[in-house]
């Protein structure tokens, strides 16, 4: 994690054993928050990546595949152990961790000027599939978006975000107006119409695609979001900033254990239901139903969001306002004092 001081980059907080990946039904594979080592400066980093590396090459399980993440060998281990030996291999002691909080995650949409006088363009792409299907042509816009850069401006990029959007980098401010007639033209716009939730919410590609998918993400989501942003509407919610994320089996390829709400694959058209994280990715939900439809996932949603919209703090998130209240009781981060 990047610490700038006076607008100076001084080092970076070191945290290992962070990993979203579990199994239904066995205990020895979880979810888990990354834990703070300690504090380096920008020379040490490729050392200690190495160090990182060749720790887990040498100690990792090599005989079981679910439990061969980094995580469990920082579990089974322990934290202490794993700094001693990536502070042996990298050559150095490393310094107290600097400290440092998120105020929020997620992609920023719209455009931004760069400290260079170049400016950036935050697109939403739902669920990160771009194509042209019924009638909808975001593949086709954002080839004419990459000819026009290409003609215009060719040091300019399209990047790829982890939150399944695109970012249109490094343009020239006389070419904005002709690209934004663009992302209307081809329904690339969406981060001016679009509602929080669904400018937010997260799933994997699950079915079709993918052969360890339980249930379907991707594909139900167009047909689940307008259901649940009807309650939004019903509780006088419109526009909360609720952090959704569905994967299609345990694996978290959605990071589905971070969100406020969460959506888990058991079997065709179940899911575990989980809720509590918080919105800034530093606090892991819970479990609160298991193995449910689609209309009992919506009736657990409606009770609960009605008695969000009435009792909440002010300021409050929904995700806080689920563990202040008792309704679920979030994990402790692992090597966290009871």
């Amino acid at each position: 994690v990047a610490i700038v001081e006076g607008g100076k980059l001084t080092g970076f907080d070191v945290l290992v054993g962070g990993g979203m990946g579990a199994s239904h039904g066995d205990a020895k594979t979880y979810p888990r928050l990354a834990s703070p080592i300690g504090f380096i400066v920008p020379d040490q980093v490729t050392a200690l990546a190495e160090a990182a590396l060749t720790t887990q090459r040498d100690y990792g399980d090599r005989s079981e595949r679910k439990h061969a993440r980094f995580k469990y060998t920082v579990d089974d281990r322990g934290l202490d152990w794993v700094k001693r030996e990536i502070e042996r291999r990298a050559g150095f002691t490393l310094q107290p961790p600097h400290g440092f909080e998120f105020t929020r995650r997620g992609d920023r949409f719209g455009w931004r000027e760069g400290e260079d006088g170049l400016w950036h363009l935050g697109l939403r792409i739902p669920f990160g599939r771009v194509h042209d299907k019924d009638g909808v042509t975001r593949q086709t816009g954002l080839r004419a978006i990459a000819a026009l850069l290409a003609e215009h401006a060719p040091n300019a990029q399209i990047r790829l975000t982890p939150n399944q959007n695109a970012l249109i980098a490094g343009v020239q401010a006389r070419l904005r107006e002709r690209i934004d007639e663009l992302a209307i033209q081809h329904d690339l716009a969406l981060h001016r119409t679009a509602t929080l939730l669904a400018r937010n919410a997260i799933a994997c590609v699950a079915l079709p695609t993918c052969g360890l998918a339980m249930a379907e993400a991707e594909r139900w989501m167009p047909a689940f979001l307008p259901k649940l942003q009807a309650l939004l509407d019903k509780h006088g919610l419109r526009n909360e900033p609720i952090d959704l994320r569905v994967s299609g089996c345990p694996n978290g390829c959605s990071r589905p254990y971070l969100a406020e709400v969460a959506l888990i694959g058991k079997a065709p058209g179940r899911y575990n239901l989980m809720l509590g994280g918080d919105h800034r990715g530093q606090r892991m939900n819970a479990l609160y139903r298991e193995n449910i439809t689609e209309p009992e996932i919506l009736a657990a949603l409606d009770e609960l969001l009605a008695r969000f919209a009435a009792h909440r703090e002010a300021g409050e998130r929904f995700g806080d306002f689920l563990v202040r209240t008792g309704v679920v009781t979030p994990p402790l981060p692992r090597g966290a004092a009871a």
